[in-house]
């Protein structure tokens, strides 16, 4: 990366003795999309706080383009925000509510006029400009709260949860307008969310954060196929998690003998060392089910439970005293309750994880 447009240099927050940020680095290139996601408490929104100027760090740096803002107040930060309440001033029309950055930086009328007309276009509501914001959608307040943070061309947009009060289509596609808008923008964009697909769906980059920490920043698909910790891995879908040891190494593959008795091929995310005790992950959608065994990663199971979710099958299988859980597809055989399969998976498909 080269010099990043956003730099969080050992930042922390304390409040009394609690800390919320602990000692974080992270950097942000210009014209990219990261979401800081975690659970409640986790630290991202008081991370994206302190980047707005809402937050004052206990310690360390924020630099944005190169020079520290920490004692810059937030009106000069030149930075949209955008909430999950949409802060939309009521008493005023949808135009007015857009135009309001403008007015506060001294545009000129006309500046004014061209680029509310410009933003209200770019989120399709140019039909709605003389609207109260009462007379809207949830949807359409959003469209309108993120016209307002982009109407003055920001070099930064914050999003603090800013979907989370939408129904489930309508956040989807937000999801895909908001990425829409940044790809054509070439926007810089930090995000904070708690929804695991929502990051996947919109990011370059996701940030995992757990206890004021970073536990991984990674592509949606680093973070989904190998993650680093075991939090990450049930943070970020669903997974199965089996115990073992390392039996043998041979390059990026290990052999693993499992706390329940067998082995599986699983790949190693770095080098590690024969007898290291170890998790294996495995997404539930990379497991099969057959009549017979084929391969070497293959497990003799029951099917407890399965449920039929529309787009696939979520499946509960237990057997040798291992409890796993498949998504098949809509078109795969459907097993009944009480059947004896095999479940295989490739060894590309386990992860491994030191625990």
């Amino acid at each position: 990366m080269s010099e990043p447009r956003i730099r969080f240099d050992h930042i922390s927050k304390s409040y009394g003795p609690l800390c919320v940020v602990d000692n974080l680095d992270l950097d942000i290139a210009k014209g990219e999309f990261v979401s800081l996601l975690g659970p409640s408490g986790s630290g991202k929104t008081t991370l994206l706080m302190m980047l707005a100027g809402f937050e004052t760090p206990t310690q360390g740096t924020i630099l944005v383009d190169g020079e520290a803002v920490n004692g810059v107040p937030t009106h000069r930060r030149d930075m949209g925000v955008v909430f999950q309440n949409y802060a939309l001033f009521p008493h005023m029309s949808v135009a007015e509510n857009v135009a309001f950055p403008l007015q506060m930086r001294g545009v000129n009328k006309a500046g004014i006029a061209e680029r509310v007309t410009g933003a209200l276009d770019m989120v399709q509501l140019t039909a709605m400009r003389d609207r109260w914001p009462a007379q809207l959608s949830g949807g359409q307040q959003q469209r309108v709260a993120l016209a307002r943070a982009l109407v003055f061309e920001p070099r930064v947009v914050l999003m603090d949860e800013p979907l989370g009060a939408l129904d489930k289509q309508l956040r989807e596609q937000m999801q895909l307008d908001i990425r829409a808008l940044h790809n054509r923008l070439e926007l810089t964009i930090v995000f904070v969310t708690h929804d695991q697909s929502e990051a996947l769906t919109m990011s370059d980059r996701i940030a995992v954060f757990n206890k004021g920490k970073i536990e991984q920043i990674g592509t949606p698909r680093e973070i989904y196929d190998h993650p680093k910790t075991q939090f990450v891995a049930e943070f970020i879908g669903e997974t199965n998690l089996l115990q073992g040891t390392i039996e043998s190494v041979d390059g990026s593959q290990g052999l693993i003998r499992l706390q329940t008795g067998g082995q599986l091929s699983a790949t190693l995310p770095n080098v590690m060392r024969t007898g290291q005790q170890v998790l294996v992950s495995i997404r539930p959608e990379r497991i099969e089910l057959k009549e017979t065994k084929t391969g070497m990663n293959s497990f003799a199971v029951n099917v407890t439970d399965s449920v039929y979710q529309g787009d696939h099958l979520r499946v509960q299988l237990d057997g040798n005293g291992n409890s796993v859980v498949a998504r098949l597809g809509r078109k795969s055989q459907e097993w009944p309750i009480g059947a004896n399969v095999v479940a295989e998976f490739l060894s590309s498909d386990c992860w491994v994880i030191a625990s």
